[in-house]
């Protein structure tokens, strides 16, 4: 009996290509070209660098001076570069810059557009009236918002705060709207249909004070119906006030309920 004989193949051993015939190898250095060259193209590259700011809307603020801060908070350092690339250029960080250093904007919006331009739209805060506390006073807009430094003035509204005792930044609201719309109704009214000229408010926790020219006062209740208290106050004058005393008058009190009692100056 014949024994089985077993051949072992010879071992073969597979031969690597070349790095350089490798197709893997080429891929990704065509993927790395790829990613290097759109990174240049979109950040770094001058087409789509910020050239012009457009900045529209301003009354007083000056335009340069808005365009120096709009240009500090556009370059932006990426790796060991900077640049102002339009995709990197951040419009919520430079409204708020804008609006931090800039209180009289009341409205603000910042956009990009393609091919390097930053849109500025901004709208100034209009003073309706001057708000005044311990001996300072400001501009006030619409919404009850100071903005600026000020000072009072003839055939304006003029408010003196003596309720708040707090100190107030530049930008921050200092007196409600409601509030503030009753202040232009009383001035409307006073100045329209009773012919009493008053500019000048005084705030005292719930009071309201009134100056008119003739050098009396009109107390209101801030918290109650503004329209109810002006309704008393023409009746009480029409009916108990005659025109040519109303210069001996100190005050009249609308602050409570249906009265509206009031008093003469002492001579």
């Amino acid at each position: 009996m014949k024994r089985s004989q077993h051949h072992r193949k010879p071992h073969r051993f597979k031969r690597k290509k070349p790095i350089l015939r490798n197709r893997f190898f080429w891929r990704g250095i065509f993927i790395l070209i790829f990613i290097i060259s759109l990174f240049y193209f979109l950040f770094l590259s001058e087409i789509f660098q910020v050239k012009k700011i457009n900045i529209t809307g301003l009354e007083k603020i000056s335009e340069q001076d808005i365009r120096i801060i709009a240009e500090k908070n556009l370059e932006t350092k990426l790796l060991f570069f900077r640049t102002k690339s339009i995709f990197l250029a951040s419009p919520a960080k430079i409204k708020n810059q804008l609006s931090g250093v800039f209180p009289k904007i009341t409205e603000l919006k910042v956009s990009r557009r393609l091919f390097g331009t930053i849109n500025i739209v901004a709208t100034e805060r209009k003073s309706l009236a001057v708000w005044c506390q311990q001996e300072k006073c400001y501009s006030l807009d619409k919404e009850g918002v100071i903005f600026e430094e000020n000072q009072r003035a003839e055939n304006f509204i003029n408010i003196s705060d003596e309720k708040n005792t707090k100190s107030f930044s530049l930008g921050e609201k200092v007196i409600e709207k409601d509030e503030l719309d009753n202040i232009f109704k009383i001035q409307k009214n006073l100045n329209d249909q009773i012919k009493t000229e008053t500019n000048d408010f005084i705030i005292l926790n719930d009071r309201l004070t009134a100056k008119t020219a003739e050098g009396w006062e009109i107390y209101f209740n801030q918290a109650g119906d503004i329209d109810w208290q002006l309704t008393k106050l023409s009746a009480v004058l029409e009916e108990k006030i005659p025109s040519e005393k109303r210069k001996g008058l100190e005050y009249i009190e609308l602050r409570f309920g249906n009265l509206a009692p009031f008093k003469y100056r002492v001579p």
